[in-house]
């Protein structure tokens, strides 16, 4: 794909080793690749949006075709303001196909333009999500926290924690 751009976009509240593996692989197949990081209201989230464009910007930074925006509003809209017509999207298997397939038919209603790229994670992070980040940061020491999220980010997230007790 020669001087394609394309868009990932997610809440990445925190990033998981799931996201990094997506990002690695979306990287690997595109000249650039921006990740959105979207304000997601439905969401209570755990990082602001500016700690979390932080975060991302801190584990991807060996990645020189990597450019990290934050974004309110529409994906689709997200997505031309880049000058892109095409969307990466993560997913896992069973637990994320039919909420992204719905997401996939809006975005084409919104915009008939922009082509929707599903990539899996691999297996060994098929079952990452930021939720279970979340329930398991109090209680995994920092070595099985490591399994699931960049190690750069777990003293973070454990003063995160520590700051809501």
């Amino acid at each position: 794909m020669t001087g394609k751009t394309a868009v990932y976009t997610g809440s990445f509240d925190p990033i998981t080793l799931g996201h990094l593996n997506v990002i690695s692989r979306a990287s690997s197949i595109v000249d650039k690749l921006v990740i959105g990081i979207g304000i997601n209201v439905e969401k209570t989230a755990l990082f602001t949006p500016d700690e979390r464009l932080d975060l991302v910007k801190l584990v991807t930074k060996g990645f020189p075709n990597i450019e990290v925006q934050t974004f309110t509003g529409l994906a689709v809209d997200f997505v031309n303001r880049c000058n892109s017509r095409i969307m990466i999207r993560g997913v896992r298997p069973l637990t994320d196909i039919a909420g992204e397939f719905t997401m996939l038919m809006a975005n084409r209603q919104l915009d008939p333009n922009i082509e929707t790229l599903f990539l899996m994670a691999d297996e060994d992070y098929a079952h990452v999500s930021s939720t279970l980040i979340k329930q398991i940061t109090p209680i995994a020491n920092d070595e099985k926290l490591g399994r699931f999220v960049p190690k750069e980010i777990i003293p973070i997230l454990r003063k995160k924690f520590d700051s809501k007790l």
